[in-house]
């Protein structure tokens, strides 16, 4: 009997949730555009960063080869924003990760996900708020922390805030309103804070490109500054890449971060028209519309001052007053501001959809699963969510779990990734539904032939055995049962492997920089292990079902140059997703 019962209970922590998407029908409002969702992913993702970052990591890290840093990011973003792209259009549902992860590899998971991007949400809500409250303080002179401190102070350090932040409670609250009212007019206030700082942002590059003097890119290494009576400080060698290709990529690992926020267009499942296409076109576009910001504002940053004189903390300010046009920081505190607003709505709207999708799961109190009948929205979940992340901004101080947030980002990206790969290659679907989801159009011919045959296809042959022959030469052009789980432990394992590379690079890092051999020969068999594998996934046979988007046709960044097809390109974004995440 114990038995029995340690058996059921394992079952249920790996049951996969069966999701019906052959209809549209949704307890939400279906009212939002591909433009909307391109407008939500560019204001969740564009935040008050490209202002700041951008200055922080040319001075510290990379120079003016800062532009080659956010190209590096960009494209560990996109591949990231691919998988959640192919997700949305099998699984045109709320949920974002959570749901993903609960149709692919389990309950337990899904549970582990979902409490990680909720709290992930709750941080960069608390904390974006309190961003929010500082810039404007800063900007009429301080009054409102000098007020609060002087009468209000909590001396509790390490553990309380300085002063509770009453500003930062007021504008969540007014946030958390305007999510409850609907989110037709949440996306039209998101969509004019957007253009406002996509416009301020047009023209800082605009300023930065006429003002600026490609001088700046070639700063020789012995400099000195006879305009400015001040010691030249710490600039590398000078040139274009001062602080080499390390600098370069110590850079981009902090950039990466700069993307972090287009995943909020996956939450949107239930209330987009047309999710399988507008889903993945919202994701992709708004990661490039960043990259272009990004990179404008950093070129424009290295080309109008040195990068060794831009200030860490203000940059564009001191950019302005370097070339006289001191006027300009007016336009820059306004998209600040603009920007600190989208970034606080992009973290506030996902939230209240992750809980009401857990809530209707089951694995959260089902009142908050409830549905106001006029506005579609879940109202209880976004009232919670809120009044949670209020009284967090109102108390605490948050900068040592914002590491924490960045970290539930990253392994919300590898697992999506991981599933999205792993569900390619299964024979057994709880549900056929979500692969071919219903869309707008009618299917053709050719997609219903091609589901049918997917689905008989996902028998698994009679009397297959395990062989090193079944595992590199398959017989079958459709999955099985073997190799389905052929590629189970092979993700697992390239999962092991990974975390196992990442830990040696840091923890043997003095014996990789002497060069000490079986460092270096640790690592190298570490990775050509992970090859292996990646190999061994690439030979198994691939799901033929059709999709309306597929991360594939990346055969030109590395492996489908060398010859190996179609499966290649379609592998090539969640594996060189895990990679870089893990990296």
């Amino acid at each position: 009997m114990a038995y029995n019962g340690l058996v059921s209970f394992g079952q249920q922590l790996v049951r996969r949730k069966v999701v019906d998407c052959s209809s549209e029908a949704s307890r939400l409002s279906r009212c939002l555009n591909t433009f909307d969702l391109v407008a939500l992913g560019v204001g969740s993702t564009l935040g008050a960063g490209v202002y700041v970052l951008a200055g922080a990591v040319a001075r510290e890290n990379a120079g003016p080869a800062i532009v080659i840093s956010f190209l590096i990011a960009a494209l560990a973003s996109v591949l990231a924003g691919l998988c959640y792209g192919e997700f949305g259009a099998r699984v045109p549902k709320t949920g974002s990760a959570y749901l993903y992860s609960y149709v692919t590899v389990g309950e337990l998971l899904a549970f582990i996900t979902g409490w990680n991007l909720i709290l992930s949400y709750v941080i960069g809500t608390s904390s974006v708020a309190r961003a929010w409250s500082a810039t404007f303080d800063e900007l009429i002179g301080k009054h409102i922390g000098m007020f609060f401190q002087q009468y209000m102070s909590m001396n509790a350090p390490g553990i309380l805030a300085k002063y509770p932040d009453v500003f930062s409670v007021f504008i969540i609250l007014i946030l958390t309103g305007l999510l409850t009212f609907g989110v037709k007019e949440s996306a039209m206030v998101n969509k004019v804070f957007t253009c406002i700082n996509v416009l301020v942002l047009g023209f800082v590059i605009v300023s930065g490109f006429v003002k600026g003097s490609i001088k700046h890119w070639q700063i020789p290494e012995n400099i000195s500054d006879p305009s400015h009576n001040e010691t030249i400080p710490e600039h590398g060698v000078g040139g274009f890449m001062p602080y080499g290709i390390s600098g370069v990529l110590s850079g981009a690992a902090t950039c990466f971060y700069a993307f972090v926020g287009f995943d909020c267009i996956a939450t949107t499942g239930e209330e987009v028209k047309n999710p399988q296409k507008a889903i993945p076109i919202g994701i992709v576009a708004s990661l490039l519309i960043c990259f272009v910001a990004y990179f404008g504002v950093s070129a424009a940053l290295t080309l109008m001052m040195p990068y060794y004189m831009l200030d860490k903390n203000s940059p564009l300010p001191v950019a302005f007053k370097y070339v006289g046009w001191d006027g300009a920081n007016y336009a820059v505190a306004v998209g600040s501001l603009c920007a600190l607003s989208t970034s606080l709505l992009g973290s506030m709207f996902p939230m209240p959809r992750v809980i009401y999708a857990m809530a209707e799961d089951g694995l959260l109190f089902k009142f908050l699963a409830r549905v106001n009948e006029k506005t579609k929205t879940p109202m209880m979940a976004t009232i919670t969510s809120g009044a949670i992340a209020a009284v967090m901004a109102f108390l605490l101080d948050l900068k040592d779990l914002v590491d924490l947030m960045s970290i539930g980002t990253l392994l919300a990206y590898s697992l999506v990734a991981a599933c999205v790969l792993v569900l390619r290659y299964q024979p057994e679907q709880p549900n056929l539904a979500y692969q071919m989801a219903s869309t707008n159009e009618e299917a053709d011919n050719n997609e219903s032939v091609s589901t049918s045959e997917s689905q008989t296809a996902f028998l698994p042959e009679k009397g297959e055995k395990f062989s090193l022959k079944a595992v590199f030469r398959p017989q079958n052009t459709d999955p099985s049962k073997l190799s389905g789980s052929v590629v189970n432990v092979s993700s697992c394992i390239i999962g092991v492997l990974i975390v196992t590379f990442c830990s040696w690079t840091v923890l043997g890092k003095d014996a990789l920089k002497n060069g000490t051999p079986w460092a270096i020969a640790l690592l190298v068999a570490v990775f050509l292990l992970c090859f292996f594998f990646t190999v061994v996934i690439w030979r198994q046979p691939e799901s033929k079902t059709k999709l309306s988007f597929k991360a594939s046709g990346l055969q030109g960044m590395g492996w489908g140059g060398c010859g190996w097809g179609k499966q290649s390109e379609s592998l090539l974004a969640p594996c060189m997703e895990r990679e870089i995440n893990g990296g």
